[in-house]
């Protein structure tokens, strides 16, 4: 049988996948800060990759609204934008709201379990105002929900608009706003082992808008 054509291609897709998220991550945990500018070379650097997937990288991170590229000129990290902020909060709180909605059928104790698991681990992460280990145990709470409903496109939309709004959580993922979420998730969980799909994407939905203080705090710091 002839070699294919497009041998190599799983490995270079997982070096464009690689390249994204690594380079997403630091502008998301503030390493790649608003108005930073993003030379393709030094980026080539530190990843240990060509250019070619860390300029595919870039044009993907400026679609999600996380750089800005002016041809010819520069790319930068993008400044946070209030009304970008508050899109991507609006267009999360629906999809995390559907998510729920059909993942409740699907959910068995194991994952159940999971998702306590996550809570106490957000809670802990919450009492040593460790934002970093807070949002990671938030994306796994909110994840087993996400894998749950098996909905590809759900996943898309999220994975495009959740960066915007965790770079100005992790701002503020210590305060008051965002202990409240460990009560709300407690309650999400309740609902959804009683089987209340409805009850629970609610709940969900109440539980990203909530963020709307935390996320204007966290812009006006920033502005400042």
């Amino acid at each position: 049988m002839p070699v294919p054509e497009n041998r190599g291609l799983v490995a270079k897709s997982l070096l464009r996948e690689d390249a994204y998220r690594a380079i997403r991550d630091a502008i998301v945990d503030g390493t790649l800060t608003p108005g930073e500018r993003l030379n393709d070379a030094d980026l080539s650097g530190w990843l240990g990759v060509s250019r070619t997937p860390v300029r595919e990288a870039l044009a993907r991170l400026e679609q999600a609204g996380l750089v800005q590229t002016k041809p010819g000129r520069h790319t930068m990290v993008s400044p946070l934008d209030v009304r970008a902020v508050h899109d991507a909060q609006s267009v999360t709180a629906a999809m995390h709201e559907l998510a729920v909605r059909q993942a409740v059928p699907n959910l068995s104790e194991t994952e159940l379990e999971a998702m306590r698991a996550a809570n106490e681990r957000f809670a802990d992460a919450l009492r040593r105002n460790d934002s970093g280990a807070a949002i990671e145990a938030d994306d796994a709470f909110h994840g087993v929900l996400i894998t749950a409903c098996a909905n590809q496109a759900i996943a898309a939309v999220l994975e495009q608009f959740s960066p915007v709004l965790r770079r100005v959580e992790r701002l503020r993922f210590s305060s008051l706003a965002g202990r409240a979420s460990v009560a709300q998730h407690a309650r999400i969980i309740e609902l959804c082992a009683a089987g209340d799909a409805e009850g629970a994407a609610t709940a969900s939905r109440d539980n990203w808008l909530t963020l709307a203080p935390l996320l204007d705090t966290g812009l006006a710091e920033q502005s400042q």
